[in-house]
């Protein structure tokens, strides 16, 4: 690996025009209206001892169910901050062994599946009911109706990610004034999405964030998913500009100059993956308080247990 992008004194003041339709805040209160249907908790017998887990299933984009973990310390009578986990591409919720770093600094941690993924490193459970439906696959998420701001699966994905942040809320033992959301790669692009999109977010934690900054993004990274995009658009030549259209409208830039909660950012200056400068996009237009973290050396991993150990810290006082 290699620092490819902008050097770091340039990538602190990069701050691109928008790429916003104008339509955007109408797109995504239409989206989002309508009271979805209360979430269930069943009981979960995991083997472990110091926590308590429910399987989840909370109904997301067109009342679809979704399927997660609840997963809260054992014996803690008080209602606990919560903390939504976003999973990174092609992921899905795995076991409730996987996730436990959360609950073991005292949070209820909702772990949300991702609809349709879940096929390539950790096992997911969610179909995209919405389109088809379809089980678990491999990727290709990328261009899953990408003509068409209606019919993308990021639209559908991130409205799932805002209806889990209201599930959390409705969790058993959760105060609802203290919730956080978390992840890293597309997990961290979900939670900037759920910070701009929903009023109910007190912190967040963006780590490498993926889904931002498109248009340089799709011209500058040289692995992850971003190339899906660059292989469909090199055969589908016409359709050049509806692509673009499209992810105007799920652009982690928008959703950050929507954002009010606490933030804590990372970035890996040799990341091929989300390139520095599509991190510091959606940073720079963030309109909440923010701290970034800058791992100078690291590519997608970012600063891993390191990062994590600063997240715990941010937490703590964010969620006073």
């Amino acid at each position: 690996m290699a620092l490819f992008d902008f050097p770091l004194t340039e990538l602190e003041v990069y701050r691109p025009e928008r790429d916003e339709p104008d339509d955007f805040d109408a797109f995504w209160a239409e989206t989002l209206s309508g009271t979805p249907e209360k979430p269930v908790f069943e009981p979960y017998d995991s083997g472990l001892s110091t926590v308590d887990v429910w399987d989840v299933t909370f109904p997301g984009f067109g009342g679809d169910p979704i399927r997660g973990w609840l997963i809260r310390p054992r014996n803690v009578d008080d209602p606990l901050p919560g903390v939504v986990t976003y999973i990174g591409y092609a992921g899905g919720r795995g076991l409730p062994h996987d996730w436990l770093v959360p609950s073991a600094a005292g949070y209820a941690n909702l772990v949300m599946d991702n609809r349709g993924q879940g096929a390539m490193w950790v096992p997911g459970d969610t179909p995209d009911a919405s389109a088809g439906p379809l089980d678990p696959q491999y990727p290709g998420f990328m261009t899953r109706g990408v003509r068409d701001p209606s019919t993308y699966y990021y639209r559908r994905l991130i409205t799932d990610a805002v209806r889990a942040v209201d599930a959390l809320r409705a969790a058993p033992g959760v105060d609802p004034s203290r919730i956080a959301v978390s992840g890293g790669s597309q997990g961290g692009g979900l939670a900037l999405a759920a910070a701009g999109l929903s009023p109910h977010v007190k912190a967040a934690l963006i780590d490498v964030p993926f889904l931002c900054h498109w248009r340089r993004a799709i011209d500058i990274a040289t692995d992850g998913p971003y190339p899906e995009l660059v292989s469909y658009c090199a055969i589908q030549r016409h359709d050049t500009a509806k692509v673009l259209h499209t992810l105007s409208y799920v652009d982690g830039v928008n959703f950050a100059a929507r954002a009010s909660a606490t933030a804590l950012f990372s970035v890996g200056l040799m990341d091929p993956v989300c390139p520095p400068s599509t991190v510091y996009a959606a940073y720079n237009h963030y309109a909440g308080p923010k701290r970034m973290n800058v791992w100078h050396y690291n590519g997608h991993e970012g600063g891993q247990t390191h990062q994590i150990a600063d997240q715990l810290r941010f937490l703590a006082s964010a969620m006073a």
